[in-house]
This record gives C-alpha cells, sequence and structure tokens, in this order.
C-alpha cells in the first residue's frame, strides 16, 4: 500500500519561510514524478511544483523565485522549501506521486497560514 505523508505546515509571518516534506512508502519512489499542490479555502486546488524523475522542477508562476522543490530518491523524499511567504500562499498543501493514470497517490495535506 502506498503512503504519502507531509509534514512541515505551520504559521508564519509574512516574509517567513517553512519547509514541507513528504515520505512516501510501499513503493518504489524514484519512478514517480513528485508534485506539490495547494488548495486555499473556497480555491480549486492548483498546482505548485513538479520534480521529474530525473530531477528538473517546474513551478506555477506564482512561487517561481520563492520556492525549491527538491527529491531525494535515497530518503523516498520530496521536499518544498518555501521563501519569502505571502498571505496569499496560505492554503493547505498536498503531496502528489504520479507514475501513470493508475498510479497515482496523494497525502493528507498539510496547512500553511501565513499571518502577521
Amino acid at each position: 500500500q502506498v503512503q504519502l505523508v507531509e509534514s512541515g505546515g505551520g504559521l508564519v509571518q509574512p516574509g517567513g519561510s517553512l519547509r514541507l516534506s513528504c515520505v512516501v512508502t510501499g513503493s518504489i519512489f524514484r519512478i514517480y514524478t513528485m508534485a506539490w499542490y495547494r488548495q486555499a479555502p473556497g480555491k480549486q486546488r492548483e498546482l505548485v511544483a513538479t520534480i521529474t524523475r530525473g530531477g528538473s522542477p517546474n513551478y506555477a508562476g506564482s512561487v517561481k523565485g520563492r520556492f525549491t522543490i527538491s527529491r531525494d530518491n535515497a530518503k523516498n523524499t520530496v521536499s518544498l522549501q518555501m521563501n519569502s511567504l505571502k498571505p496569499e500562499d496560505t492554503a493547505v498543501y498536498y503531496c502528489n506521486a504520479r507514475a501513470d493514470a493508475i498510479r497515482d497517490y496523494w497525502g493528507q495535506g498539510t496547512q500553511v497560514t501565513v499571518s502577521a
């Protein structure tokens, strides 16, 4: 059974930083494209960043230059370093692992709140 467990969310002031982590268990981590999504209250879930099996990152325009996605295949972990946080970054952040249409898994989400 594949499981994704996120950690690292919390409350931070505008301009601050947080680091989210997601550990994948029950499968071969390196086969997955990994991604972080977020969903703010009343809004649709949106893609924040992805990282391919080969380690190539891609970012939503709203976070480019502030967020960094990385993966450690030895530790089955994907991370999201978030700097210069803004109130509009407030959301539940979800980790996603996708190998194909069948092998597509989600974590339970972790809350990030940016507020003074």
